[in-house]
């Protein structure tokens, strides 16, 4: 059996990269299981890692939830987790998982450090593993690639085998610089590159269902519209006359305004916009309602402030859902276009 952990950071596509990978190494004839040691406990209302529970789904297995994700930690994880039954219970649960698995996908968790003070980090799990690491770089500027460099140094520090890494969901407009200039650097530096996924929205980008489901509230408009892709997210805090540019220059967003900025609010809605998300618990003027249901944009009030609204909406990612077989397909297309996934098995 072999052990092929992804790692990367929030909205990298790890969950969109192991079930291309996972899909594709089944279509080899390989038996292929999944295995996620730590979950997320976002969102009050989600009791089950969906990760979990897509990829059960998908690679139709016959283990129960718990030990496909045996553990799941928040952000205060340290009140009550026993390092030592923790780290035993997921090293038993890998070996159910893991028992007639010719390939074991495991999922990192939202960062590779999450869970260090308890040894329980993605670098520490593949140790334990014998993993096969391969890190996704979410490149949204220079740094991105600096963090990219540090990671893999550390996992060669620690003896950690590496695959490679995958370039995932990189933007359009930075496509060009990411094969001419991060690409070679990050080879330069003697680590490999696996491939580069350009960012495509309809697998990429949240709906603005998942918005309303992070952020709560009240669905004023649009009902039958949640299904929209957001793009971009814009702020509308400034005068009306310095909003219109920002607002013409970006298609497909959600825009945060105050629910009393009926100004913003109707600017918005005549240009490319997936949502309205009105703050502080403000109705707005009825002629908002109005216009957004002439449009079909869903408008959101919700309770929180603007800058805690914006805090929020950076836990919003897209979730590929059971249920949602074109966006499984696109992730398979993925790997199977832009992913030296060859290179990976060899590596195994």
């Amino acid at each position: 059996m072999k052990s092929l952990f992804i790692m990367g950071t929030p909205a990298s596509g790890k969950t969109a990269v192991s079930v291309g990978l996972a899909l594709k190494f089944q279509q080899l004839g390989h038996r292929v299981a999944y295995f996620k040691p730590v979950g997320g406990t976002a969102g009050a209302d989600r009791k089950a890692d969906e990760d979990g529970v897509l990829m059960k789904s998908v690679l139709r297995m016959d283990h129960p939830l718990e030990d496909i994700v045996p553990f799941t930690a928040g952000p205060s994880y340290l009140s009550g987790v026993r390092h030592h039954t923790t780290l035993e219970a997921i090293m038993s649960a890998y070996r159910r998982v893991s028992r007639d698995a010719d390939i074991v996908i495991v999922g990192g968790a939202a960062f590779p450090h999450i869970m260090g003070c308890a040894g329980l980090d993605s670098m520490t799990l593949a140790r334990e593993f014998k993993s096969t690491a391969v890190f996704l770089i979410h490149i949204q500027n220079d740094f991105s690639l600096d963090n990219a460099v540090f990671i893999n140094d550390y996992l060669e520090c620690r003896g950690i085998p590496m695959a490679g890494n995958i370039f995932n969901n990189v933007p359009r407009l930075l496509l060009a610089k990411t094969e001419g200039v991060y690409q070679p650097l990050l080879e330069e530096k003697g680590y490999r590159s696996l491939g580069i996924i350009p960012h495509r929205p309809e697998i990429a980008s949240p709906t603005v269902a998942e918005y309303f489901e992070t952020l709560g509230g009240e669905i004023l408009s649009g009902e039958d519209h949640l299904d929209r892709l957001v793009e971009d997210v814009i702020i509308g805090a400034m005068t009306i006359e310095s909003a219109l540019g920002y607002l013409r220059r970006a298609p497909n967003k959600a825009v945060i305004t105050g629910g009393d900025r009926a100004d913003i609010a109707l600017a918005a809605l005549e240009t490319s916009t997936s949502a309205l998300i009105l703050t502080g618990g403000l109705y707005p003027d009825v002629k908002v309602v109005a216009r957004a249901a002439e449009r079909g944009v869903p408008v959101l009030l919700v309770h929180y402030d603007t800058y805690t609204t914006l805090e929020r909406c950076t836990e919003i990612s897209r979730r590929i859902r059971p249920e949602d077989r074109r966006s499984i397909e696109m992730a398979l297309d993925n790997v199977e276009k832009y992913v030296d996934w060859n290179a990976i098995l060899k590596a195994l």
